[in-house]
């Protein structure tokens, strides 16, 4: 059985947009994760959502490969990109749309539409 890292690293290598997150892209179990799912979901981005509360190696193993003490995480074309206030904050200023466009990740909104 592979580890939690090759585990980690197959799904965020065969995914282009990985979110790390309490609950499913349907049912967010925390309003952190809620919020990458709507920034996500408005801008049109294809998510996979991995729930970190079904797998206690997953949940602390996401938090050491990024070294990154909180969940959420969003992973765009095998990077960290970062949690809740990085990617309300990339979507804020029109970054977001644009990195994920730029990363060949089909959005249906841009900046300032």
């Amino acid at each position: 059985m592979p580890n939690v890292r090759e585990r980690i690293e197959k799904v965020i290598s065969e995914n282009p947009v990985v979110l790390f997150m309490k609950g499913t892209p349907e049912f967010p179990q925390c309003g952190f994760s809620g919020q990458v799912i709507q920034i996500l979901d408005y801008v049109g981005a294809p998510v996979v959502g991995v729930n970190v509360l079904e797998d206690a190696d997953i949940r602390q193993g996401i938090k050491e490969y990024a070294n990154w003490p909180t969940i959420p995480q969003l992973y765009v074309k095998g990077e960290f990109v970062g949690g809740c206030d990085i990617v309300r904050e990339m979507f804020q200023s029109g970054e977001l749309p644009a990195m994920l466009s730029d990363a060949g990740v089909p959005v249906k909104t841009q900046a300032g539409a």
